[in-house]
C-alpha cells in the first residue's frame, strides 16, 4: 500500500496518476478524498488528528505528505508542526517511508542556483515555518528513527494548476485575449517546475530504496527563461500577442489591503526581484531523466484550455 496525504491538490493527482506503474495499492486520505484511479481506496481524515493520522498510514509502505494547508502564515505556524509531528509518528508507528513534497521557502534569497545543499536560510515567515518543520524531518532522519526523504520543486506550471499565479495572472488572460499580469521585474530569471513532472519523479523517488534519507530536486528546465521570455513562449502557445503589465510592489501591496490572499503573497515577492534559479542536475543524472521544456509544457497548457 502506498499512501497520498493531502489527496487531490495538483502535485497529489499527478502522482496519483503515476503511482499504478509501481502498485495497484493506493490509498487517497484528506478530508474529502476523491478518486484518481479506478481501484484508489479512499480514507477521510484530518491530518492535524494524531490518531485518525496514524490510522490512515497503517499498513503503509510508502507514505506521501502533500498537504496544502491555507496560504495563512499565522495558520502554517499552528498547523505545519502539528502535521508533521503526526505524520512523522505514524510514519514511525507503522514502519512506513516518508516522502515529504516541499518547496525552496527555507531556502530564503539565494544568489546563483538552488541545489540540494543550499543552506537554510528564510527570509520570510512562512520560509521560518517550513525550515522548522523540515529541521524536524531531517533530525529524525538523522538520528535513525525513519526513512524519508524531502522532495522540492520551484514554482509550478501546468495543465489544471489552480494554485500557480500563472493561472489567473497569465494562463486565464491569454485564454480571454486579455493582457496578461506579471510580478516586479520581466527581466528577472525564474525557473517553474511542470507539474506532470513533478508527479513522475515524486512516485519514481518514492519507490527508490537507495534516495531515502536525501534531499531531491524534481527535474527543472535548466533554460530558464526572464519572465519576458516566458510570457512570450506563453502567448505564442496560446495563439495571442505577448501582451502584458508589470506589477510594482507598491501595487501589490494596494491590491493586498482589499485581498487577503495577496496579502499574504507580498513577503513573496523577494523570489520575483531577484534571478530564482532552480538546479536539478542531481536527479537528472542519476536518473538520466530530463524535465520537459518550457515551450512544450506551455503547450500542453493551452491545449489544456481547449
Amino acid at each position: 500500500m502506498q499512501t497520498i496525504l493531502g489527496a487531490n491538490g495538483i502535485i497529489a493527482n499527478n502522482l496519483a496518476k503515476h503511482l499504478p506503474g509501481y502498485t495497484h495499492e493506493i490509498r487517497l486520505v484528506s478530508r474529502n478524498p476523491k478518486k484518481v484511479n479506478d481501484t484508489d481506496q479512499l480514507v477521510k481524515a484530518d491530518l492535524m488528528d494524531a490518531s485518525q493520522t496514524t490510522e490512515a498510514i497503517k499498513g503503509s509502505k510508502v507514505a506521501y505528505l502533500t498537504i496544502g494547508i491555507p496560504y495563512r502564515t499565522e495558520v502554517w505556524k499552528k498547523q505545519w508542526p502539528v502535521v508533521m509531528h503526526n505524520v512523522i509518528e505514524g510514519c514511525k508507528q507503522h514502519n512506513a517511508k516518508l516522502v515529504f513534497f516541499s518547496n525552496v521557502y527555507p531556502y530564503g534569497k539565494v544568489e546563483g542556483w538552488m541545489t540540494e545543499n543550499t543552506p537554510f536560510n528564510p527570509c520570510s515567515k512562512k520560509g521560518e515555518v517550513r525550515a522548522n518543520i523540515e529541521l524536524t524531518l531531517l533530525d529524525e532522519i538523522k538520528r535513525e528513527n525513519i526513512n524519508a526523504q524531502i522532495v522540492r520543486a520551484a514554482d509550478f506550471y501546468g495543465p489544471h494548476a489552480p494554485v500557480s499565479f500563472l493561472k489567473p495572472m497569465v494562463f486565464d488572460n491569454f485564454d480571454k485575449g486579455k493582457k496578461a499580469q506579471w510580478f516586479m521585474s520581466d527581466q528577472i530569471k525564474h525557473s517553474f517546475t511542470y507539474t506532470p513532472d513533478a508527479g513522475k519523479a515524486t512516485a519514481l523517488l518514492g519507490n527508490t530504496d537507495h534516495a531515502y534519507n536525501q534531499v531531491w530536486h524534481i527535474p527543472t528546465d535548466k533554460n530558464v527563461p526572464t519572465g519576458k521570455e516566458f510570457l512570450e513562449l506563453a502567448a505564442t502557445a496560446f495563439g495571442v500577442q505577448p501582451n502584458y503589465m508589470v506589477l510594482k510592489k507598491w501595487m501589490v501591496r494596494m491590491a493586498g489591503l482589499f485581498n487577503g490572499d495577496i496579502k499574504e503573497s507580498v513577503e513573496m515577492l523577494y523570489q520575483n526581484e531577484y534571478d530564482y534559479l532552480f538546479d536539478s542536475t542531481k536527479f537528472e543524472r542519476v536518473f538520466n531523466i530530463h524535465p520537459t521544456l518550457y515551450k512544450d509544457g506551455l503547450t500542453e497548457v493551452a491545449q489544456s484550455y481547449k
